[in-house]
């Protein structure tokens, strides 16, 4: 059925629906969108260094930036939209989600054209999207090696207390093991389902590295699992994934295995080297330091 205007032609009625109603197909995206607050520490030196070393960068476990906005103290990065939000709203493992950290570290550290130390891993900067995958993001203090380098020092220590390596925290040196010993941290968390920095135990004044090495050594490790987790979990998964983040986050950076190592312990069965004593440890329980104090 045709309907047409009075006074006015079929031909001519096309062309006018075609004036008015022209139109452009464009591609819809879902976009999440990172204001920097006015009184974060970070300015326009870290903003524009996130966007330089991200815009460079392509993998399946690093988050993709569409673009960003500066204008007068207005700051914005456009992330593309992760529905699952960060890990750190997440309190269950997913040896999935921990691979895949490390495999997108694995291309930081060694198969990209640049060789990109982190320095501020966390679980608020692991992304998730719909299907689970991780996704690492906040590149704003990352730094860029060239060559064969893979070690320097800074005056300026930037990151996330909880999560910073020994040597880098006291001695501004970084290098592929400082993430790897923030990737340590953010294993035993996924297990645990609370963060290092915070964590309070009745009976010792560990931190969670500490709590995790208390019991690795009782081999009591399966305690140090999320009540919320239940019986759902995969035991020797679970084992596996305590004992590589422990090795994870030894004290020295030599001690500590690459991320390549870690993708190959992650996939087989087979034996795992004895972990050190890691970083931050204290060793001491609420009940001894009474009596210390006592004395």
């Amino acid at each position: 059925m045709t309907f047409q205007a009075r006074g006015t032609s079929i031909q001519e009625e096309t062309q006018l629906f075609n004036r008015t109603y022209s139109y452009s197909i464009y591609r819809v995206h879902e976009i999440a969108v990172k204001r920097l607050a006015k009184t974060s520490t970070q300015g326009l030196y870290e903003f524009k260094n996130e966007v330089i070393s991200i815009s460079r960068l392509q993998h399946r476990n690093l988050v993709k930036l569409f673009g960003c906005c500066i204008e007068g103290t207005e700051k914005m990065l456009i992330y593309e939209y992760m529905p699952n939000k960060g890990l750190d709203s997440f309190l269950f493992a997913r040896y999935h989600i921990i691979n895949g950290i490390a495999r997108g570290l694995v291309y930081l550290h060694q198969d990209s054209r640049l060789r990109i130390i982190h320095r501020d891993l966390k679980v608020s900067n692991i992304l998730l999207d719909k299907d689970m995958n991780p996704k690492i993001s906040d590149f704003g203090m990352a730094i860029t090696f060239g060559g064969n380098q893979i070690e320097a020092n800074t005056n300026r220590v930037v990151g996330t207390y909880g999560y910073m390596a020994p040597e880098y925290a006291g001695d501004g040196i970084f290098s592929i093991k400082s993430d790897v010993y923030s990737f340590g941290v953010i294993m035993l968390e996924i297990v645990c389902g609370e963060k290092n920095r915070g964590f309070v135990h009745k009976e010792h004044c560990n931190n969670l590295i500490g709590y995790a090495w208390e019991l690795h050594k009782e081999d009591k490790s399966l305690q140090l699992v999320a009540k919320c987790l239940g019986e759902s979990i995969n035991v020797s998964q679970v084992l596996r994934s305590i004992h590589i983040g422990l090795l994870c986050v030894q004290h020295h950076p030599e001690d500590r295995p690459t991320m390549t190592s870690v993708i190959l312990m992650l996939g087989s069965e087979g034996p795992l080297p004895s972990p050190k004593e890691p970083g931050f440890y204290i060793g001491k329980t609420k009940h001894d330091t009474t009596q210390s104090s006592s004395s």
